[in-house]
């Protein structure tokens, strides 16, 4: 039953400390066996640091608080473009495709999060703020996975008569 419309977005409350609903969504993504308060504690305690780095380092590009810094990391992240395996007379062809909005968000909250927890040795707070203040600034192994699936949809411009 794909693309049956489901209640999800209404169901969605605001995050408690913030009252944003892109960071209730990512505090969801975030979360493993139903442990939310763990995944908010990693959460906030990120913001905290992305907070404290903001005062001591200078606020980059008018990034005033964690949450303008959340805000354009996600922004930053969302790709435009991908390729999607269509099958056309016996061969698979990877053609590229716009993104919709919500598949856009959804992909840079997975990227940013798989690029958290690729990285071994830290607590993760402390992995999700250096990622979230990189793809801030357009930098990270978040950004470099958008860039390559640009790059791979430029690569396959030609098949995207096929789309």
């Amino acid at each position: 039953m794909a693309g049956r419309i489901t209640k999800a977005d209404q169901q969605l409350r605001p995050d408690p400390r913030y009252g944003n609903k892109v960071l209730s969504r990512f505090i969801n993504c975030i979360m493993l066996d139903g442990r939310k308060t763990s995944a908010e504690r990693v959460i906030y305690d990120a913001m905290d640091m992305i907070e404290k780095r903001l005062q001591k380092d200078g606020h980059p590009e008018g990034c005033e608080s964690a949450i303008d810094v959340f805000d354009r990391a996600i922004n930053n992240v969302k790709p435009h473009v991908e390729v999607r395996s269509k099958r056309v007379g016996g061969a698979n062809y990877q053609v590229p495709m716009q993104v919709g909005p919500k598949r856009r968000q959804s992909l840079a909250c997975r990227w940013i999060i798989g690029a958290c927890r690729s990285e071994k040795g830290r607590p993760m707070h402390m992995k999700l703020a250096d990622e979230l203040y990189a793809a801030s600034r357009g930098e990270g192994k978040a950004m470099c996975t958008r860039e390559q699936t640009h790059r791979m949809a430029d690569a396959n411009r030609a098949f995207a008569h096929f789309a």
